[in-house]
């Protein structure tokens, strides 16, 4: 059982940065891919970023460019460094981590996780 925390999100302008956290109760080097999701009200979960075990990453097309994803396995926290950003970037956001399970799907096209956090609240005004 792993336990996912994210933090660091909060209100900024448009135009502003912020850098999401996920801290992992667990090991992450065994993870074969973790990544970000957000969602905002009315609108479906998106998969931001993810982040394959070998370090291959890939973005939505919304935000390629502007985030990037990285990992820290000392420290088991996965990053989501956010820049530009827009109104429409708001949401809630939540990390998400495997552990095997669907081995034939690629991390870049993974919808579905072993465990995913509680997320954290990005508002971005305009």
């Amino acid at each position: 059982q792993v336990t996912l925390v994210e933090s660091g999100g909060g209100s900024v302008q448009t135009g502003g940065s912020l850098r999401l956290s996920c801290a992992a109760s667990g090991d992450i080097t065994s993870s074969d891919c973790m990544a970000w999701f957000r969602q905002a009200p009315g609108k479906d979960l998106l998969r931001v970023a993810s982040i394959a075990s070998d370090g291959t990453t890939a973005y939505a097309t919304a935000v390629k460019g502007r985030f990037t994803i990285s990992k820290d396995n000392r420290k088991k926290t996965l990053y989501l460094q956010m820049t530009t950003l827009k109104p429409e970037d708001a949401a809630v956001y939540y990390c998400a981590a495997n552990y095997g399970s669907d081995p034939y799907i690629p991390c870049a096209h993974k919808a579905d996780f072993d465990y995913r956090g509680q997320g954290t609240q990005v508002d971005v005004s305009s």
